[in-house]
């Protein structure tokens, strides 16, 4: 007996639980999207903490493959326990195209999943800056991380979205394909820490990282958070997370001949 499904029950399953999503209430979207917001946040810690005291050359690379592999904790906790993440949810394009769901309930689950993971995100940036455990190393890379990512010019930081999106959706797709919480973890791990380790731009860890920059003390403004990298970063994970992906999936999988 197989313990995982096929990429077509995997489509299938993944349209039922799309269709799930567009029926949830207001209020449960906006809980389990603020502990979305606050997972994904977690795991953007995790990488500041390992990467922060790293030098140049080798040492940071390795570095940063480690903090990559920290980082999918953050998709292992909104899959596995449970948790509206908006560039997840990209995927309900596959409901709409097969008519399941109307394009509007699609759309009110993004603006309320968006916001509330914004919230969360936001929400534990704060408080990690006020507990103590951002040390002068920890800082001064939260800094530089978050004046780096206002700092990429318009169309590198979309193309380096779309690649990130394409990446979460391709995990979240295929941990739905595993029967055993192991084989979801392995199906999660690979793809995340790939996206992070490549320098893509993830909408929702970005609601974190550049904030906690923000409130260390980074040289940048709200308005620079939004519309330099959180907007466009947003319309480059739709474009990989809900067009190109599932649109290639309905026709291979979904789309009658």
């Amino acid at each position: 007996m197989n313990n995982f499904f096929s990429p077509a029950e995997i489509c299938a399953n993944m349209v039922n639980g799309c269709n799930n999503k567009a029926k949830l209430p207001i209020g449960k979207m906006l809980v389990l999207g603020i502990f979305a917001g606050m997972f994904i946040g977690f795991g953007a810690y995790g990488f500041t903490v390992i990467t922060s005291a790293a030098g140049t050359g080798f040492e940071a690379t390795f570095a940063k493959l480690i903090g990559a592999g920290v980082f999918p904790v953050g998709l292992m906790l909104v899959v596995l326990c449970g948790a509206e993440l908006f560039t997840g949810n990209n995927l309900m394009t596959l409901s709409v195209f097969k008519k399941e769901i109307t394009w509007g309930a699609m759309f009110r689950n993004w603006g309320v999943v968006w916001v509330a993971n914004l919230i969360g995100s936001v929400a534990l940036a704060y408080l990690m800056s006020k507990s103590g455990l951002y040390g002068e190393a920890m800082v001064t890379k939260a800094i530089a991380i978050a004046e780096a990512k206002c700092s990429i010019p318009l169309t590198a930081v979309i193309i380096r979205a779309i690649f990130c999106n394409i990446l979460v959706v391709l995990a979240v797709w295929m941990q739905s394909g595993s029967k055993d919480i192991i084989g979801k973890i392995f199906a999660i791990w690979f793809p995340i820490m790939l996206f992070v380790f490549s320098g893509f731009e993830h909408s929702v860890a970005n609601m974190f990282f550049i904030p906690m920059g923000l409130f260390c003390g980074a040289n940048i403004t709200w308005g620079q958070i939004f519309l330099n990298n959180i907007i466009p970063v947003t319309i480059g994970n739709i474009i990989g997370g809900a067009i190109i992906v599932p649109v290639a999936y309905y026709f291979s999988y979904l789309k009658k001949a």
